[in-house]
């Protein structure tokens, strides 16, 4: 039945006068192809609480100007409900992929030719800065064009709300009806660029908006006179594997005191095909290959990298054998938090409502650590979004005040000038904490044992499996309903004291599917359709009497779930 869906989707396409010659003989080069074409049309590019993302191409579960176009659409039509008559604006930034430009000024042209004004950046710029500029602006809603760290051929479309926060699921759902209301495209309204422009509807960001991101992240800098201390002997090394972060990131470290910020050449200008990496993702060693290579010339102290849109930060920092070794993002993200939370107290400003947020899926060491100041931790599922939306019920509440965020996928925010992940925020955090804890003559790396020893030997790792297609994600959905109709009593030998399906809506977080369960031994596992990539994820937590025991027990527990994951496929 997909097939036959797909075979008609494919010929109305063909005939569509609103779709463009090249387009047409794209499809056209796939006519004899029927399982390409089929996992082009069976079904329309899903529209998640992320927005779009997908593999660029011809068709309608493929990202191009047509299925962006008709996304706009619905927003469109969704923010001139919200506003009830008033004048609406929404902000839009790219990044450095594949027709990123493109996909910006299309979404662009439909919210003008739907009345509502579109702030478009002149040139690739960080997520976290649209979250800034949506805020900064007074605009109903933002879009960020990107695909973060996923592979060349893909990119997206990511949804921001009036409070500069990633669409929760209720406002994402009514976008999607709005979506579902457009069934052709000649439902799309949409403006030419010179009239756009000419009627104001288009207008382009400039530096302004820069200047005030920059002062917003700067403003964060706990210690600005240690930096400035240190400046002349600590050494940065800086890659934004061909994406938005290169300027920002070195004007607010620039901005504080640092003077030694070397960059990777190679890895500096934006490149669509990342041609340096496998992938452009800092959570992997991969990535910092060339920075290694030059960490020796440049003297560095750190090197950190960022990924495309510039919204996750990963750092590489020396250990106790003076080898470069790579920091989780549940180690950074433990770093950080006793960085800024112990900072906070030292300057007398730790509040007695201060509060961590964290994601499910993320250590624990966190919690613990902001226990230990009097801190309390909150809890959301997966997504920073989540995150921004705690932010937002606070800032309105006055119940608690936000002091850091952090997820494991390597995403950090302090501060509350923007409500999502910021790899300009956590480079220049990172960076002022080496060189805070180097005046103590401390590495980060001394600074985690420390950690360690104090609050538990805490190890995570995580595991996915790459399905793509629609086989793909019948693969993924099997593996899930094995897992929830078959829950193991016990998983290397440990009892399985507690099983959470967050499908069925637990602790008032949003419905997801998400299967957590804890062991006796307090470690845990959890399984994790992604929502942005054709991938399930696997993640694995113990807390260890040492480096060694920690160690034992996480192999045991990743060898025992995986054998099983790997044999439902």
């Amino acid at each position: 039945m997909s097939l036959e869906r797909a075979l008609a989707q494919y010929e109305l396409w063909l005939k569509d006068p609103l779709i463009d010659e090249e387009t047409k003989h794209e499809l056209a080069s796939l006519q004899t192809n029927d399982k390409e074409l089929e996992d082009r049309f069976y079904r329309d590019l899903e529209f998640g609480t992320g927005g779009l993302r997908g593999v660029i191409g011809a068709g309608t579960n493929r990202m191009n100007r047509y299925t962006v176009a008709k996304a706009t659409q619905g927003l469109a039509q969704f923010i001139k409900k919200q506003a009830q008559g008033r004048p609406s604006s929404v902000a839009i930034a790219y990044d450095s992929r594949n027709q990123s430009p493109e996909f910006a000024l299309e979404a662009a042209l439909v919210l003008a030719g739907n009345g509502v004004k579109a702030y478009v950046f002149e040139s690739l710029r960080p997520t976290p800065e649209l979250s800034f500029a949506v805020r900064h602006l007074g605009c109903a809603g933002g879009i960020v064009v990107t695909a973060s760290h996923n592979p060349p051929e893909y990119n997206g479309y990511k949804v921001y709300g009036n409070d500069g926060g990633q669409l929760v699921p209720h406002d994402a759902e009514q976008v999607l009806a709005e979506i579902y209301t457009v069934d052709k495209l000649s439902g799309i309204k949409r403006l030419e660029r010179s009239a756009a422009e000419a009627q104001e509807l288009l207008q382009w960001i400039g530096s302004e908006v820069d200047e005030a991101f920059v002062n917003a992240v700067s403003g964060v800098s706990l210690h600005p006179d240690t930096v400035k201390r240190m400046s002349d002997r600590f050494n940065i090394l800086f890659t934004p594997l061909h994406g938005a972060g290169n300027l920002s990131v070195r004007n607010v470290l620039e901005r504080i005191g640092f003077d030694n910020v070397h960059v990777v050449p190679e890895q500096e200008k934006p490149d669509a095909n990342f041609s340096t990496v496998k992938s452009p993702n800092p959570e992997e060693r991969e990535a910092f290959t060339l920075a290694l290579g030059m960490a020796k010339e440049t003297k560095a102290d750190i090197i950190i990298g960022t990924d495309p849109d510039c919204d996750r930060m990963g750092a590489v920092v020396q250990n106790d054998q003076g080898d470069f070794i790579v920091l989780n993002g549940n180690q950074s993200g433990a770093i950080m938090a006793y960085y800024v939370l112990d900072s906070l107290k030292q300057r007398g400003e730790l509040p007695d409502n201060g509060v961590l947020i964290k994601t499910i899926v993320t250590s624990e060491m966190g919690a613990v650590i902001a226990r230990s100041f009097g801190v309390s931790t909150i809890n959301t599922l997966t997504g920073f979004k989540y995150i921004g939306e705690k932010m937002t019920e606070f800032e309105k509440t006055g119940e608690y005040r936000f002091l850091f965020g952090y997820e494991e996928s390597y995403g950090y925010l302090a501060g509350t000038y923007c409500r999502d992940k910021d790899a300009v925020l956590a480079s220049m955090l990172i960076c002022e904490a080496a060189a805070y804890y180097k005046s103590q003559d401390k590495t980060l790396y001394d600074v985690l044992q420390e950690l360690y020893g104090k609050y538990g030997y805490f190890r995570e790792q995580l595991e996915s499996r790459t399905m793509k297609g629609k086989d793909g994600l019948e693969q993924i959905k099997g593996i899930m309903e094995d897992w929830r109709n078959n829950a193991p009593a016990s998983v290397a030998g440990i009892q399985v004291v507690g099983v959470q399906d967050y499908s069925k809506g637990i602790d008032g977080l949003p419905v997801e599917n998400v299967l957590k369960y804890t062991l006796a031994d307090d470690s845990w596992f959890c399984l994790r359709p992604s929502g942005t990539e054709p991938k399930i994820k696997m993640y694995f937590a113990v807390r260890g009497s040492s480096v060694e025991d920690a160690g034992e027990r996480l192999e045991q527990l990743r060898v025992s779930v995986m054998s099983r994951v790997d044999q439902i496929q």
